[in-house]
C-alpha cells in the first residue's frame, strides 16, 4: 500500500501550537507570583506582622525597635568622638564639627531615653565592638591625621544611618518613633554637613565604602526584644545641651593646608 502523503501545513501548525502553549505557560508562571505573593508565608508582610507588638502609641515593629537601639548606640560613641574633636582638632572647622556632635547627640540621647522608657524598651549602656574600635583609632591619631580620620569615619557612619532613618520615618506606625525619626533626621543631616565642611572628607573613598558596605541589613529574625515591664535604666551620656554653635563656612577639597 502506498503511504499517504503528509497533509500540507500540518507540521507548521503543530509547531506553532507548541510555541503558543509554551508562551502561555511562561506568562502564567510570571503572573502567578504577582497575585499570590502577598498571601504566601514568609513574605515581608508576614515578617512585619509577626514581629510587631501593640502599644498605646501605635504598632511597634522590629525595625522601630532596632532604630531606637541604633539612636542610643550612635550617641554612646559619637558624643565621645565629638569631645575628642573639640580637644584635638587642628582647625576651627573640625572643632566646630566636634561641638555639633556633642550637642546633637546629647539632645538625641535625652529624646531616645524618653521614648524607650515610654515604650518599655531596654537600651544599651556601652557602644558595640565596632564603635569601640573607631574610638580607639581616633584616640591614637594626632594632628592632621586625627582631623582626617575623624571627618571620614564619622561621615561614613552618618551616611549609613541616614537611609535607615528615612526608612523608619516613611514606614513606622508608632507616633513616638515617628517623632524620634524626625529629630534624628535633622541631627544626622546637620552632622553630615558639618563634617563635610571640614574639607577633609574623601568623597571618592566614601562612595566606594558606601557601595561596598551598603546599609546594614534590617534585623529580621529574631527581632529585637519588645517592651518589658522592667527595661532597666539607660544612663544619660551628657547633661541636656544648650546649643551655641553656628555652621562654619563650607570648605572644598583639598583639605586645609594641603
Amino acid at each position: 500500500m502506498r503511504p499517504r502523503p503528509p497533509v500540507k501545513g500540518r507540521g507548521i501548525f503543530s509547531g506553532t501550537g507548541l510555541i503558543v502553549t509554551g508562551l502561555a505557560a511562561t506568562l502564567a508562571a510570571l503572573v502567578f507570583p504577582i497575585w499570590s505573593y502577598a498571601d504566601r508565608s514568609g513574605t515581608g508582610v508576614d515578617v512585619l506582622n509577626a514581629q510587631t507588638v501593640s502599644t498605646q502609641y501605635g504598632p511597634l515593629s522590629a525595625l522601630d525597635r532596632e532604630f531606637v537601639t541604633k539612636v542610643r548606640l550612635a550617641g554612646l560613641w559619637e558624643l565621645p568622638a565629638g569631645r575628642q574633636a573639640e580637644a584635638k582638632g587642628t582647625t576651627e572647622a573640625v572643632r566646630t564639627a566636634g561641638r555639633h556632635l556633642v550637642e546633637g547627640h546629647a539632645f538625641l540621647d535625652e529624646r531616645v531615653r524618653t521614648v524607650a522608657s515610654r515604650l518599655g524598651l531596654a537600651l544599651p549602656n556601652e557602644p558595640n565592638d565596632q564603635q569601640t574600635g573607631w574610638l580607639s583609632e581616633l584616640d591614637a591619631a594626632q594632628g592632621v591625621q586625627f582631623d582626617r580620620e575623624f571627618a571620614n569615619i564619622l561621615r561614613l557612619a552618618h551616611g549609613r544611618v541616614f537611609s535607615v532613618v528615612a526608612q523608619v520615618r516613611a514606614s513606622t506606625r508608632n507616633s513616638l518613633v515617628r517623632g524620634l525619626a524626625d529629630d534624628a533626621n535633622t541631627t544626622v543631616l546637620d552632622h553630615i554637613k558639618i563634617l563635610e565642611a571640614t574639607g577633609y572628607v574623601d568623597f571618592d573613598a566614601l562612595a566606594r565604602d558606601m557601595a561596598a558596605g551598603s546599609t546594614p541589613p534590617i534585623t529580621r529574625s529574631p527581632g529585637p526584644p519588645g517592651p518589658t515591664a522592667d527595661p532597666g535604666t539607660a544612663l544619660p551620656v551628657a547633661p541636656p545641651p544648650s546649643p551655641t554653635y553656628t555652621l562654619p563656612p563650607a570648605a572644598a577639597s583639598p583639605p586645609p593646608g594641603s
